[in-house]
């Protein structure tokens, strides 16, 4: 079926400015046709947006479907079949906020996947990342220092591999199950319970074995690092995707912005949640402490990015009942980051850290049509992406998931 879209104010996922009176002509789950005048059809379904912006679907680079609770031990503990009953719910909540696309960062596997695909969860396009690796004691090892266990690990959303030849079986495995990347933790973290945030994890010989194979698969590495050492050592071994990003200085920065095809990809609204309500759902007060440390120089090392011309993308990394929150990241990166770029992290950026520049991302003829219409002009106001009234229609693949338009 062919929809039209007349009447249409375009933010294209690109520019700094809104282009008024645009149609889009969308066919086949595509946008086939852009017009500057309304365009009408007997066979097709047209819609008049009444001069709202329409926009790209939003891209979070860093989403955990399966974590279901903020205290990941106890997420361990929980049944794998009501982890994914959440995890149904966690995406087609995303989809309806606007994430028509989203990166797992650990857990997220092909049931998903496969589920999304087949309709039988209304979810985002899933980009996933299958377990995460980390070495034994590392950010993803949540059994903690009080617990004696001679067994092999391997958790909800992690798994653990110790040196280069488990680390290249490991990550081998995740893609022979179809993950789409690789994830590393390169530095201690504020979950987990047994590793200080300032730790340094795996070897250089460990992450090349991991790019190594991704590479293999002509993908890539995405890892977790809190600070400026585990960033430098992304950036020495080959990491595209640099998670967090969060206690840099000014030459890591701008070592982000020289190197070559590497991302950061910050997420400030998990920790501003964590703090606000981990303690209530579960963080522990050591978890709770280092989310404090390490939440005073995230908007700081946003802005060094910025300064320097990095390539930001858009993630949230948010747990359990806290992924309701996913939209205020546009709210506490407007404190260092204009509206237009803000935008271009979450649509055109993340497009192109997915490999999916060619596709995703903007309003293109071509492009799959994946569209939102927003109630406002988010490039003056990039608060209303934060307002779910604002949010009036959600597209997938030219497939309507959402629309309050007025009739």
């Amino acid at each position: 079926m062919t929809l039209i879209l007349n009447n249409c104010t375009v933010f294209d996922g690109v520019g700094d400015t809104l282009l008024p009176g645009r149609s889009l002509v969308i066919r086949a789950g595509r946008i086939a046709e852009i017009h500057e005048q309304p365009q009408s059809s007997g066979a097709a379904r047209v819609i008049d947006v009444g001069g709202r912006t329409v926009m790209p679907g939003l891209i979070d680079a860093h989403f955990h479907a399966y974590a279901a609770e903020v205290n990941l031990g106890v997420l361990d503990r929980m049944r794998p079949g009501l982890r994914a009953l959440y995890a149904r719910r966690a995406l087609e909540e995303a989809l309806q906020r606007g994430f028509t696309s989203v990166r797992d960062a650990a857990g997220g596997d092909i049931t998903l996947a496969m589920g999304i695909e087949r309709g039988l969860i209304r979810g985002p396009r899933f980009f996933y990342s299958g377990f995460a690796l980390s070495q034994t004691g590392g950010h993803g090892d949540m059994r903690g220092s009080g617990i004696e266990c001679g067994c092999a690990y391997c958790g909800s959303l992690t798994m653990l591999a110790d040196g280069v030849d488990e680390v290249r079986k490991a990550a081998r495995e995740q893609l022979r199950l179809g993950a789409t990347q690789v994830k590393l933790f390169l530095s201690g973290g504020v979950a987990s319970p047994s590793d200080p945030y300032w730790m340094a994890q795996y070897c250089d010989e460990e992450i090349a074995a991991a790019v190594h194979e991704a590479a293999t698969r002509r993908t890539y590495v995405m890892a977790h690092a809190h600070t400026a050492d585990a960033v430098m050592r992304c950036i020495r071994s080959g990491v595209r995707s640099i998670e967090h990003a969060t206690m840099l200085d000014k030459e890591t920065a701008q070592a982000v912005a020289d190197a070559d095809d590497v991302y950061a990809v910050p997420t400030l609204v998990t920790l501003r949640k964590l703090i606000d309500e981990g303690a209530a759902l579960g963080l522990s007060p050591v978890s709770l402490a280092k989310t404090v440390e390490v939440e005073k120089h995230a908007l700081h090392s946003l802005d060094l990015l910025q300064a320097s011309g990095a390539r930001i993308g858009f993630g949230s990394d948010l747990l359990g009942p806290l992924m309701a929150h996913q939209l205020e990241e546009f709210l506490l990166r407007r404190e260092v980051m204009c509206a237009a770029d803000i935008l271009r992290s979450a649509t055109s950026i993340n497009a192109a850290l997915l490999n999916k520049a060619d596709e995703l991302g903007a309003i293109r003829p071509g492009y799959l049509a994946d569209i939102l219409v927003v109630d406002g002009d988010p490039l003056a106001d990039i608060g209303i992406l934060a307002r779910p009234e604002a949010l009036l229609m959600v597209m997938k693949d030219g497939a309507v998931h959402k629309n309050a338009l007025p009739a």
